[in-house]
C-alpha cells in the first residue's frame, strides 16, 4: 500500500457543502474518506455513495451496536452502498450479526477496541472492570478468532495487538496528531510516525487537516510523515 493510501482522511464537518467544498480543495491528494455520525446526520449518506462510485474509497464509520436483527440490516444496507469499511462494535453478538449479513459483499468491518477518547478512569467510571489495554486484547482476540477484518484502536495499543492478531488483520488507528498539534478530546493521540512503527495499517486524521490554514499542505506533511517512517 501507498503512503497516501494509508492516510483516511475524516470529513468530520457540519454539512454536505463544506464536506464537498473539502473534497473538491484536496481533489486527487486524498484517495480514502471516512464519514461519521456528523456528517451523516447532515445528509452524508448519499456523499458516501457518490465517493464510492467517483472512484474513492469510504470508511463508513457509524459504530453499530444493537440487537443482532437490527445490525444485520443495518450491514447490508451499508454493503449494497459501495463503500469500503463499516465500523461495529468489538462485542461478540454484534461481530457475528455483522459478519452473517455482510456475506457475499466486498464489505470489510471493523471492530472498535476502546474509543480513543476513553482512558482507564473512563472506563471504571462506564462499569468495566477492565482496563485499557486488557479491554482491547480481549475484544482484538474475540474480533479475530470470528473473522472480522480488522481493528480500529488507539495508536498506542498498536504495537501489541498486532502482536496477539498476527500480520494479516488490519489495524485503523484514529488519534492520530502530528507533532505540535492540539490533541483535542483525544487522550490516546501519537504522531503518523509512531503509529506506522506500532504495525497501523491505515491513519485516521480529521482536525489536523481541516482545521489547518492550507489543508493540502497539512495533508502531503502527514503523507510524506508516513512514507519517511515506512523507509525505517
Amino acid at each position: 500500500m501507498q503512503a497516501r493510501d494509508r492516510l483516511i482522511v475524516a470529513l468530520d464537518v457540519d454539512d454536505i457543502r463544506a464536506a464537498e467544498a473539502m473534497v473538491e480543495r484536496l481533489g486527487d491528494a486524498v484517495t480514502f474518506y471516512k464519514i461519521g455520525y456528523q456528517l451523516a446526520f447532515a445528509g452524508g449518506l448519499p456523499l458516501a455513495s457518490a465517493l464510492a462510485r467517483a472512484g474513492k474509497r469510504v470508511f463508513l464509520d457509524m459504530k453499530l451496536h444493537d440487537i443482532a436483527n437490527t445490525v444485520a440490516r443495518g450491514v447490508a444496507n451499508a454493503a449494497r452502498m459501495g463503500v469500503h469499511f463499516l465500523t461495529i462494535h468489538a462485542y461478540p453478538q454484534t461481530m457475528r450479526a455483522a459478519l452473517e449479513a455482510r456475506a457475499g459483499s466486498a464489505l470489510k468491518l471493523l471492530a472498535v477496541t476502546v474509543l480513543t477518547s476513553y482512558d482507564d478512569a473512563d472506563l471504571a467510571d462506564a462499569g468495566y472492570a477492565l482496563g485499557i489495554d486488557a479491554l482491547a486484547q480481549k475484544r482484538a482476540a474475540q474480533a479475530h478468532s470470528l473473522g472480522v477484518d480488522g481493528l480500529v484502536c488507539a495508536p498506542r495499543e498498536a504495537a501489541a495487538l498486532r502482536a496477539a492478531v498476527g500480520p494479516h488483520m488490519l489495524l485503523v488507528t484514529p488519534g492520530i496528531r502530528p507533532q505540535g498539534s492540539v490533541a483535542d478530546d483525544q487522550k490516546r493521540a501519537q504522531t503518523p510516525s509512531a503509529a506506522v512503527a506500532a504495525g497501523a495499517g491505515s491513519l485516521v486524521v480529521g482536525r489536523p487537516i481541516l482545521q489547518a490554514s492550507d489543508p493540502k499542505d497539512a495533508l502531503e506533511a502527514i503523507v510524506a510523515e508516513i512514507a519517511a517512517a515506512e523507509r525505517k
